[in-house]
């Protein structure tokens, strides 16, 4: 299973929180590409809810880190 930002960003719209089947389901919805569908296939779970991608992909990184604001500076 790999996860890139674009594979991940499938998943951004998702009926959050969700069970791995309700993902897939939504996934097949959306038309997301199979590799979507494929990671989501591999996950072990015994029916557990997710409550967004970070569940999925701890380490996701968050549109924020890659803004960058003057004011911020």
């Amino acid at each position: 299973m790999y996860w890139t930002l674009e594979l991940a960003s499938k998943l951004e719209d998702a009926p959050w929180p969700a069970t791995k089947e309700e993902l897939i389901d939504y996934c097949l919805r959306s038309g997301a590409p199979k590799e979507v569908i494929e990671n989501l296939q591999e996950i072990e779970d015994e029916g557990e809810v997710y409550d967004s991608i970070d569940d999925l992909w701890p380490d996701y990184p968050r549109k924020k880190i890659f803004s960058f604001h003057e004011d911020e500076y």
